[in-house]
Formats: structure tokens, C-alpha cells, sequence
């Protein structure tokens, strides 16, 4: 190649760049170093001083250049008194320093990275704090003034969030039941303490599983459609065309949403304790050979009429916790379609972990007054 000349002295060797060094030739000088043996070399000298250009990009690859041999223990000079090509080569050096320290301090001060990350979770958390207490608020004002309450939106709701998952929620309420019972079924046959299937099937659903289970297919359901829902009117300015007519979204989008799920969620739950129940039944009379009859009747024996009110009660606090997020998140959501999906998974994961966190208090409290 014309623009590239080589000299060996022994164990130095001298690159010798002639004319224009652009980014168009980068790749033909590649090929030709790479076909060097540099094992044997001390001392590299890159010969700038008959070269009349340079751009950014060749400039990159000669800064690149230098370092790389000079980490193999080479000693690499460069040699040009060109002024424009020394300040584009000291441009670049700078440069590459500046982005390698901002890069060493990102991975490198960890504190101050988990401080950062904190911050932002604490300024989350004050702002759906903020969100949470409007829409208690507006809740109130709806108790203050019956007439504003929108009946035909939260109709909808209900049939769309709760009456449209009966079938979800009883099939694999139904299943955990079978699941739970036919694995409980050996080790209690093992003691002869068959009947006590009732017992153990009773005392999960009601009080935790079923309570859990309808929440957690909710928060996937109803949840993630809450926030895909508000998001897309928000990136299509729906929300905003609201407000300039007057209309608040809060009593319009938000209230008719968490009422139906506060409506419907201990109905749901009251849905999954049946079949799960019925699941344990045909468990219990198949492997166990406990007919209906006596299921039924130990049932009624052992099973309180506490345990399944504890298991309803929890119904309407996990229905705000569920659409209060959803709705949040929907809200966050920026003029992009990636946020969507982004604040959606967001909205179904922090709502399970804020439903598992509700229920592990409910039990503690439950436990502590001996309900």
C-alpha cells in the first residue's frame, strides 16, 4: 500500500503513514499489521510526520493502536510536528480518559450507586403515596355525594375485571385444590389420619391460598389490562383531551375501576374457596375413599365460620392494592409503546409483592388476636 510503509531496525519498527489517513482506510492498514510479528519487537515508532490529514476515526485507532502495544511491554512513540494532527490526537486521548474514568466510577462506587437507586425508590414510593391519598380523596368525595357515582362504568368494570375471570379463577382454584390434597393424601393414609384431609384442605383455602391465588391472577388479568389501558389513552393524549373538557380522569377512569374490583374481588375469592374445595373433595373420595357425605359433614364440624370470613376480609384491601398500582403505573407511563410494556411488567410484579407483603400482615394480626 502506497500510504503505509514499513522499517525494521533489528527490534524496532517504524510505521510510516504518507498523505491522508482517513476512516476508509483503516480496515486496508488492519490487514496489513496484523500480518506483523511484533513477539520480537521492543521499540514501535508510528511515523505521523509525513502525513498531511487525519480524521477522528483514524485518530481513535491510532490512540488504540498505542495502547495495545504498549501493553504488551512494547515501547510506542508517535512522531508528527503537524499542530492539527497533535491536537486531534490529543483530543482524542482526552476523550477516551474522560469516558474510561466516568466508566471506572459507575462500576467502581457501588455506594453511591445503591444511594442513587434508593433515592429514586423513596421519590417513587412519596409519589404513589401521593397518587394513593388523591384517590382516597376522591373515594370520600363519592361517599359525601352518591349522585356522582358513574353505576354504568363500574358495571362495565366488573363484568370486564372480575366477571370475565370467573372461569380462570375457579379452574385453577379447582386445580390447586386436586394438587394439594393429592399430595397431602399419601402422608396422611401413611398414619391413618385420613379425615384430617378436611381439615388441612379447609384451613389453607379459606384462610390464605384461595385469598392469594384470586389476587394473583387478578393482578396478571385485570391489573396488567388496567395499566395498558391508561397508558395507551395517555400516550394518544386521551387524558389530557379529558382535562381541557373539563372532565376529571380520577372519577371518570380511576374510581369506576378500583370499586369494581373492591366490589368484586371477595365474590371471586368466595368463587375459589368452592372450588377448591371441590377439588379436595374428589381427591379425598378417590385416594382417601372419604365420600362426600362425611367431607362435608367433618367440614362443617371443624371449619369455622371464621376462617372464612378471614380469607373474604382480605378480598377488598387486595383489590385497592392491585388497581391502585395498576392504575399508577398506567399513569407513568411515557409517550412511547416500550413503556407500556415496561410499566405493565412493573405493575403485575409490584402488585403480587404487595399483595404477598398485605397477607403476611393479615396473618400476623390474625395470629396475634387469635382470630
Amino acid at each position: 500500500m502506497d500510504n503505509l510503509f514499513f522499517k525494521y531496525d533489528n527490534d524496532k519498527l517504524s510505521l510510516i503513514f504518507k498523505e491522508e489517513f482517513t476512516l476508509y482506510s483503516i480496515s486496508k492498514y488492519q490487514i496489513l499489521i496484523d500480518d506483523i510479528n511484533f513477539s520480537k519487537l521492543k521499540t514501535i515508532i508510528i511515523d505521523l510526520s509525513e502525513l498531511t490529514f487525519i480524521d477522528t476515526a483514524s485518530a481513535i485507532y491510532l490512540i488504540n493502536l498505542y495502547d495495545q502495544y504498549s501493553s504488551q511491554n512494547i515501547t510506542v512513540t508517535i512522531n508528527t510536528t503537524n499542530e492539527n494532527i497533535l491536537n486531534t490526537l490529543e483530543l482524542v486521548k482526552t476523550k477516551k480518559q474522560k469516558n474510561s474514568l466516568s466508566l471506572y466510577n459507575k462500576r467502581g462506587n457501588i455506594i453511591k450507586y445503591l444511594g442513587q437507586k434508593a433515592h429514586k425508590y423513596y421519590l417513587g414510593f412519596l409519589h404513589f403515596l401521593e397518587f394513593f391519598g388523591e384517590l382516597f380523596i376522591n373515594l370520600l368525595y363519592l361517599l359525601k355525594s352518591p349522585k356522582t357515582i358513574r353505576y354504568k362504568e363500574i358495571l362495565f368494570e366488573m363484568n370486564e375485571s372480575a366477571i370475565k375471570a370467573f372461569f380462570i379463577i375457579a379452574l385453577s382454584s379447582f386445580l390447586i385444590g386436586v394438587v394439594i390434597a393429592y399430595q397431602s393424601a399419601n402422608q396422611l393414609s401413611l398414619y391413618g389420619a385420613n379425615i384430617f384431609i378436611v381439615d388441612m384442605i379447609g384451613l389453607s383455602m379459606l384462610r390464605e391460598l384461595s385469598p392469594v391465588i384470586t389476587a394473583v391472577i387478578i393482578a396478571g388479568r385485570s391489573g396488567s389490562s388496567y395499566t395498558a389501558q391508561i397508558g395507551a389513552m395517555k400516550i394518544t393524549q386521551e387524558l389530557d383531551a379529558m382535562r381541557t373538557m373539563g372532565f376529571d380522569p380520577y372519577r371518570f377512569l380511576v374510581l369506576p375501576r378500583v370499586i369494581a374490583l373492591i366490589i368484586m374481588m371477595p365474590i371471586l375469592i368466595f368463587v375459589s374457596d368452592i372450588m377448591a374445595i371441590f377439588g379436595g373433595m374428589i381427591i379425598a373420595n378417590l385416594d382417601l375413599g372419604i365420600s362426600f357425605d362425611l367431607f362435608l359433614d367433618r367440614f362443617s364440624n371443624v371449619i369455622e365460620i371464621r376462617h372464612f370470613l378471614v380469607g373474604i376480609v382480605k378480598g377488598p384491601f387486595f383489590a385497592i392494592l392491585i388497581a391502585s398500582i395498576a392504575i399508577y403505573r398506567g399513569l407513568m407511563v411515557k409517550d412511547d409503546t416500550q413503556s407500556i410494556g415496561y410499566n405493565t411488567t412493573k405493575s403485575v410484579v409490584e402488585s403480587i409483592f404487595a399483595v404477598i407483603i398485605c397477607d403476611a400482615i393479615f396473618s400476623i394480626i390474625f395470629t396475634n388476636l387469635g382470630i
